[in-house]
């Protein structure tokens, strides 16, 4: 049980470090969208916010 809650609070750090990560990483993703380039941020989001979701079942 105690695991289960580390488990489950360190997904969560994980994901909130992530949508951090992100929102950071706008102006970088905006700029390399002007130059034909895509950067997986949406995809290690959504990663994380599965990871974080089926450890809080």
């Amino acid at each position: 049980m105690m695991l289960d809650d580390l488990r489950r609070g360190a997904a969560f750090v994980l994901y909130q470090i992530t949508l951090a990560f992100g929102i950071l990483a706008m102006p970088v993703a905006l700029g390399a969208q002007r130059l034909g380039l895509t950067l997986p941020i949406r995809r290690l989001v959504e990663s994380a916010e599965r990871a974080y979701r089926s450890g809080s079942r």
